[in-house]
């Protein structure tokens, strides 16, 4: 049995969990704790940084106890969070980002899109850190919600000691030291990690030009103090490991090694890539799918890609001394529940499905093979033939890079049966799928090769779901033995920190195994190409019904 152990934490946009994994990758227990959100207007969303914090020490005090070890087998922690920023003032007590001021509110989360102006301005700037990022910054970014904070929050501004990435505060709050990661910083901050640098603390270097040309440029002093003066690879050793205060609130031991930290989803492809690699050191094979509320899709190179719509490249990013470029589907989990939950059918179907013991995924899945069966076809997928979802419901991330953009259904009937549901929960499946082809092929024409798509996360429990991208995007879907990829990247950083490997990449080798594999079904091949190019002509046809009213619009205003 093995004596070292690793603990990944992972906060995702609902719950921080905690899992506890062997040297070669095989998780002994998990814990999860919800954490609260907040929406007090449109497009505002907000966490408190206390209440996580709190959440990450009781999911990793359950996940000891129910794996039977003991503290002092923990030879390393790692974290992951969801991109969101955490802002602290003196004393490191938290500073309100909610219009009603609680100051408890003090994390403005990754999917909030109060900034899309301040997003808007900064892209019309074209400033050359803007490559980096596809061309097209988002608001889900950092130095849009910063300067949008700037503008519209002073006080907060004013008295704010530092603004932290929510991965890289988790690793402050437990060590003390305020080291941000090369990760947080290079794909939502505009670091430069590739740049060379004369600071022997940090790799790369931030720019100071564009701090300045867009409003910021008090965040450049003192080093970029408030933001990052000391910047470093992901899975580096932070500092003496875990305080007194922090081991004691996590049930560890003081000094237990802590890595620098990640983004959830690149910690998804720590758990991931390294599948299967057959003693290669090329990744232009495969991609990494982490599906959840929102759907994120990574792929590395040795040599940097620049591809338009695209986020990146990004220089040792995720893998160390490899480029990544992300791509990612905004609210798509978030998708399919607002597509089943608005129906009037959810509260049946819920009870249902506690009654049964199943999930309501798994009702109109059933429901849908039950329907192909008794229309005689030999593929569910052929009832959304006159069915057709356009899945910008909250803007797209990639590869058309417009935060603005809206959903569109076409094929809808004078009724709203159970049946009608099962088909437009199905309809918008595919919709997901089809924008995962449109990322890989965009990738594909600028250098990869993607054959294969390594999954983890919520949407990969959905046999549906699996199915339908695998079909869609002609790939096969390989599933990693240990389901729990994310946490299990968040370990790897742990296990890098303390010594047991040397490298991400010798962890990633040993620690990644492949499970399940699940194969394109070549006979529907043909409809799907149908269907995808009305997904991609539905596209063009919203563009043009937004000129024809913006041109009315403006004729009007002129009158």
């Amino acid at each position: 049995m093995s004596e070292n152990y690793f603990i990944g934490i992972d906060v995702g946009t609902g719950s921080a969990r905690a899992g506890i994994f062997d040297e070669y990758g095989n998780m002994l227990a998990q814990a999860s704790h919800s954490i609260k959100m907040w929406k007090p207007e449109a497009d505002y969303v907000q966490q408190s940084s206390e209440d996580i914090w709190k959440a990450c020490c009781n999911s990793v005090r359950e996940a000891i106890s129910k794996s039977g070890i003991k503290p002092v087998d923990v030879k390393g922690v790692g974290f992951d969070a969801t991109c969101s920023l955490v802002v602290l003032g003196e004393g490191d007590q938290p500073l309100t980002v909610s219009p009603d001021k609680d100051p408890g509110q003090n994390i403005i989360v990754w999917m909030d899109h109060r900034a899309k102006g301040e997003a808007s301005e900064i892209n019309e700037s074209g400033h050359e850190v803007l490559k980096y990022v596809g061309g097209v910054i988002s608001p889900e970014m950092q130095t849009p919600k910063l300067l949008w904070l700037k503008r519209n929050m002073p006080d907060t501004w004013n008295m704010a000691s530092g603004f932290f990435d929510l991965p890289d505060y988790l690793v402050y709050k437990a060590t003390g030291y305020a080291i941000r990661s090369a990760c947080t910083t290079t794909c939502k901050w505009t670091y430069l990690s590739h740049e060379d640098t004369e600071s022997k603390d940090s790799i790369g270097q931030w720019d100071h030009s564009y701090f300045k040309l867009i409003g910021l440029e008090d965040l450049t002093r003192d080093s970029f103090q408030k933001i990052g003066k000391i910047i470093r690879p992901a899975g580096e050793a932070v500092g003496n490991g875990l305080s007194e205060k922090a081991a004691k609130e996590l049930g560890l031991n003081p000094g237990t090694a802590v890595g620098v930290s990640m983004i959830d989803a690149h910690a998804g492809g720590l758990g991931l890539l390294g599948m299967n690699l057959n003693g290669s050191h090329s990744f232009d094979d495969r991609i990494a799918l982490i599906g959840g509320t929102s759907s994120c899709h990574m792929a590395v190179s040795e040599q940097p890609r620049f591809i338009s719509g695209v986020w990146g490249p990004y220089f040792s990013a995720m893998i160390p001394d490899f480029w990544l470029n992300e791509g990612g589907q905004s609210a798509t989990g978030a998708l399919v529940d607002h597509i089943i939950f608005s129906s009037v059918h959810s509260t049946a179907l819920k009870e249902k499905a506690e009654r049964i013991r199943c999930t309501i995924y798994d009702l109109l899945n059933n429901r849908l093979k039950e329907m192909a069966l008794g229309q005689g076809l030999k593929n569910t997928c052929y009832l959304t033939n006159n069915l057709h979802v356009l899945p910008y419901f909250h803007g797209n991330r990639s590869p058309r890079a417009n935060p603005l953009l809206t959903g569109t259904i076409t094929g809808l009937k004078l009724s709203s049966t159970i049946d009608d549901l099962a088909l437009l929960y199905l309809a918008t499946i595919q919709s997901i799928a089809y924008g995962t082809r449109h990322i890989i092929e965009t990738l594909n024409l600028n250098g990869y090769n993607i054959s294969m798509i390594m999954a983890t996360g919520g949407g990969t429990k959905n046999e549906l779901f699996l199915q339908e991208h695998a079909d869609i995007s002609g790939c096969k879907i390989i599933l990693p033995k240990e389901s729990e990829a994310v946490l299990l990247g968040s370990a790897i950083l742990g296990s890098v920190a303390s010594g047991r490997y040397p490298t991400i990449f010798d962890a990633m080798k040993k620690m990644n195994q492949s499970g399940n594999i699940v194969y394109p079904t070549d006979e529907v091949a043909s409809y799907h190409e149908a269907k995808y190019n009305i997904f991609l002509k539905m596209y063009e046809d919203g563009q043009s019904y937004s000129k024809i009213m913006e041109e009315r619009f403006q004729s009007v205003t002129a009158n």
